[in-house]
């Protein structure tokens, strides 16, 4: 199947990107049209070597370099707790 078929396929299953790179396909939906993309997927018999959920920022917002020195410091000392597992930001 190629990727234009294999769009047309996905997108009643809430499909909003699809592209190849290096071979491998990568579709992209909302988080709450997970489990259709799921079942879309194994319905069309594709074997799914990653699915995560991502937060992807509506609004970049831009810093000076020097505030994002102190951004950065700021960043590392959050990701050194043991308790964080994941720190998402709308840097641009």
């Amino acid at each position: 199947m190629n990727i234009e078929d294999l769009e047309l396929e996905l997108i009643d299953a809430g499909l909003e990107e699809i592209e190849e790179i290096d071979g491998v396909i990568y579709a992209n939906a909302d988080y709450t049209n997970f489990g259709l993309m799921s079942q879309a997927l194994e319905v069309l018999k594709i074997e799914v070597t990653k699915a995560s959920l991502q937060r992807i920022p509506n609004t970049p917002v831009e810093f000076t370099e020097e505030q994002l020195v102190d951004i950065e410091k700021l960043i590392d000392k959050i990701e050194d707790d043991d308790d964080i597992q994941s720190v998402f930001h709308n840097i641009a």
